[in-house]
């Protein structure tokens, strides 16, 4: 008969558990994405996390207006449909231009906006460099598994637009009072606009640079239906 001590089982070395847990990571991250491909994410860590409660709905992209998907392409991600989840030559200006101590800016696409908005958790400092490497992994599990469609369908259904609201469905219903299928694109872009900053833009009514903004995005709303600019997300 076999020895106690052999009849247990060995414990992996001790330099070998992190690939064991780097193992599990990456099994549990595909399974939940698979899950997330045909099921709306209940809730996410940023919505947890915020004391103004939570006010969303839920929308299917084919009753969400196509101006609020072109205002966004326009607003943060003009290369959306031809990208692979990651915009070389925006994280190359994002990072020559903090590098020369101007005002901070990133160079995410709607991709890694949707892995980070899904999946992990907001915040700046150290935490936001933490948080890059998973934000990496998760982009290129969504661009691979779900597509531009169903990115695109879940960004605008989990991304903040106001106080405790979230999605653009209950953005529409909280600023202009009515569903995300009847946006105007002046509507579409004013929600655009916010988007950075939802606590502290106004939609309604928008002054200063919000107001400029977008309306500016308003004007390359027509440019995103010229070019196609969408294709990506209708086919």
């Amino acid at each position: 008969m076999p020895s106690k001590s052999r009849a247990k089982r060995r414990k992996l070395p001790w330099y070998l558990r992190p690939f064991k847990w780097l193992l599990w990571f990456a099994v549990l991250s595909v399974v939940w994405v698979l899950v997330y491909a045909v099921v709306p994410p209940p809730v996410t860590f940023t919505m947890l996390a915020d004391r103004n409660g939570i006010t969303k709905d839920w929308t299917g992209l084919a009753n969400i207006d196509r101006n609020m998907v072109r205002a966004v392409i326009a607003a943060e991600d003009g290369k959306f449909c031809t990208h692979n989840g990651f915009d070389r030559e925006a994280i190359e200006q994002a990072i020559e231009r903090n590098a020369q101590g101007r005002r901070m800016r990133g160079g995410s696409t709607i991709s890694q906006q949707t892995a980070k908005n899904v999946f992990l958790w907001q915040g700046s400092g150290w935490t936001r460099y933490v948080r890059k490497v998973p934000e990496v992994w998760f982009t290129f599990l969504i661009e691979t598994i779900w597509g531009k469609r169903r990115i695109m369908e879940v960004y605008l259904n989990v991304a903040e637009t106001g106080i405790g609201t979230y999605g653009v469905e209950a953005g529409a219903q909280r600023y202009f009072k009515h569903g995300a299928n009847k946006l105007t694109p002046a509507e579409a872009a004013r929600i655009a606009a916010i988007l950075p900053l939802p606590k502290k833009r106004e939609a309604v009514s928008p002054s200063g640079f919000t107001r400029r903004y977008g309306n500016m995005i308003t004007a390359r709303i027509g440019q995103v239906r010229r070019d196609g600019l969408d294709g990506c997300v209708y086919r």
